[in-house]
Parts: structure tokens; sequence; C-alpha cells
């Protein structure tokens, strides 16, 4: 039986995509899916994708059918997908998460439901129809959470990434009996490359790299990455891993964001899992990061920038907590707050612009 597509309700065979045939399409999610389903049933090469621009200037990179194939595969062999499941696209098309839910899709015979990407896109989806594998990212997962449908989180295969997954995410997760991995990858690596087994008996603390892959570090401490049935060069990233043999890593942060504050390295990321564990404890639901802000005498000083205001009893309590729990280099100089963070078109937080606005 030919594989369907389902794009806000209305379903289309294959076929008719193929011949062109499907087109009343009412929204720019449906019409790149449309296109994109019809340029790959038909044989195309070649695609350009675009990068989010999370930790640089966007760009658009050229890839092969044979390379979104390769990692399609990769994921499927992995995590058993196959013909006749139900899978839910609700990511943007126009980037590499989502474009790699359409070809495993298509590839892996897998029935696609298509929504609009949205905070909780089971809004959208009956409440009849099973979803067995879906790619999701941590603010949609924090938002499904809250609704009434949190309930379809006990079923199927989740995939969670363009971001780390909160702590207080990770531990709402343990409740529900659905398959969750957190993943590591970028647009030049074709989506993901490696998996975290978030839930079940035997949740990791580490990534596993797919079969094929293996990684290693370079002088820095960050992933190189030997993918060469996904891309012929060795990928060279800002990553700072703590590797575990040749197919499994722990993530550390990123090389690009480091803090030198009086000759003392700081990795941002380290001090925002702790810091995450003092905003649960004290009820704070901001959003922040760590950065560094130019410091005539330290050179750069640990500054905790918030999303928002907090209440001079809350800056207080903060403050107590802080110095509890983090060491004396660690321990922010001042805080910063802004009214909003600036997004990337993924939805994650754009720390450089974000620090502009304020800087400015």
């Amino acid at each position: 039986m030919e594989a369907l597509i389902s794009l806000n309700g209305k379903q289309y065979s294959l076929s008719d995509i193929k011949s062109g045939l499907a087109k009343d399409s009412t929204s720019s999610q449906e019409n790149s899916v449309f296109q994109f389903c019809h340029t790959w049933l038909n044989g195309k090469n070649s695609y350009v994708l675009q990068t989010s621009g999370t930790t640089g200037a966007p760009k658009k990179i050229s890839v092969t059918r044979d390379q979104l194939c390769a990692s399609a595969k990769l994921t499927a062999d992995y995590l058993g997908l196959k013909k006749g499941l139900n899978a839910l696209l609700c990511l943007d098309i126009n980037y590499i998460a989502g474009v790699m839910m359409l070809v495993r899709s298509l590839e892996s015979g897998m029935n696609m439901y298509v929504t609009d990407p949205a905070a909780n896109p089971f809004d959208k989806i009956s409440s009849t129809t099973q979803i067995d594998f879906t790619a999701l990212v941590p603010y949609q997962v924090q938002a499904i959470l809250k609704s009434k449908s949190k309930h379809r989180l006990h079923e199927g295969i989740f995939l969670i990434g363009g971001a780390p997954v909160p702590k207080k995410t990770f531990e709402e997760l343990q409740s529900y009996s659905g398959k969750f991995y957190a993943t590591y990858g970028m647009t030049e690596t074709l989506s993901h490359i490696a998996l975290q087994r978030l839930n079940g008996e035997n949740p990791a603390n580490f990534f596993q790299v797919l079969s094929g892959i293996s990684v290693h570090v370079d002088e820095r401490g960050c992933l190189i990455i030997n993918a060469p049935h996904i891309n012929p060069n060795l990928i060279v990233t800002n990553d700072l891993v703590e590797l575990i043999g040749y197919d499994k890593f722990i993530w550390l942060g990123r090389a690009d964001t480091i803090i030198n504050s009086g000759g003392i390295k700081i990795i941002p990321e380290k001090m925002e899992a702790v810091i995450e564990l003092i905003f649960n404890e004290l009820t704070l639901e901001n959003r922040f990061f760590i950065a560094g802000f130019s410091n005539a005498e330290l050179g750069q000083a640990v500054t905790l920038v918030i999303e928002g205001k907090l209440s001079i009893t809350q800056e207080q309590r903060l403050a107590e907590r802080l110095k509890q729990k983090l060491n004396r280099y660690e321990v922010p100089k001042s805080i910063r707050y802004t009214p909003a963070f600036v997004e990337t078109d993924t939805k994650k937080i754009n720390k450089t612009k974000t620090l502009e606005t304020i800087q400015n």
C-alpha cells in the first residue's frame, strides 16, 4: 500500500504529489513540502540547504541526494523506522531538521503527517491518529508537557534537538514511556550523527555516534567528525567534548563561547547547567544565559543575562544561591536584563544578536 502524506488534515498520495496534481496548498510549509516531495519523487539529485545561524552567520550549502539518503538510513536502522509507521513533521521544512524528517519518511515508506510549526503540534493532529516517530525542539516538548495532549508522550519515538534539553524537562520525561533521544548534529552533518537516550531503563549521559561514523578531538578538545558516507571531508567543530572511546562523547560546551576572566577559562554551558537547577529551585521561569562582558581589569567579566526582570527579593536570593553553588571564579560579576531575547528562525536563542542589543 502506498504511503500517504497528510498536510493539515488533507491526505495526498505520493503518486499525486509526484505527478504534480496536489497543489492546493494553503501555507508556506505546505508549499515547501509539496515542492520538496515532488522533486524528490522525480529523482532530483542535489539540494541547497540553509544553516540556522545559531553559532555564526547563516549560509547555504549544497548536498547530494545520496548524502541525504545515507543520513536517513543511519537513523532508520538505529531506530527501526519502517514502512507503515506514522511520522509527524512539525519543524520548518526550510532547515535541515525538517528536510531530514521528509527524507526519512520517503525513504522508509512511512506515512507523513505534516503541520505548520507550532509550540504544540499535537493540537493539529487527531487524537485517534497514532504518531510513531517525530522530531521536536525543547520548547515544543515543554509546551506539550503543559498541555492536555501530554499523554501522547507515552507513544512512539521522539528526537529532541536544536538546543540542550533542560534538566527540568529531562526529569519530567522520566514519567513517560515514549522513547526520547537528544540529538547531536548540524546542517553540515545533515542533521544528527549521534543520539543520547534520555529515558527508559538505561538512560545515558553521553552521545552514541551512529554506525559508520567515528569521532576524535583536536588540540583544543573540540570534536572532529569522520562520516565519509555523509561528508567526504572531516568536519571540525567548535564543540568541546569529553571523548569516550571512538564512538561516544559527552558534550561540554562551545570553544567560541569560552570566557577568559583574569586568565581563568570558564565554559558558560557548564555554568548554565548549574544555574538552571537554581532557577528551578527558586521557581524562576525566566530564560537566561552566561556571557563574557568586556572588563578592564579581568579582560572578560562573567555576566548572567536574564530575559525579563526579577524583583529585588528574587535577585537577592539568586545571588546567594549562585555564591553557594559556583566557585569564586564562576560567580557572575553582574546581572544584565533584557525585555526579550533575539531568536533564530528555528526558535533558538541568538546569543550574539541578544548581546548586541544589550551592549548597544
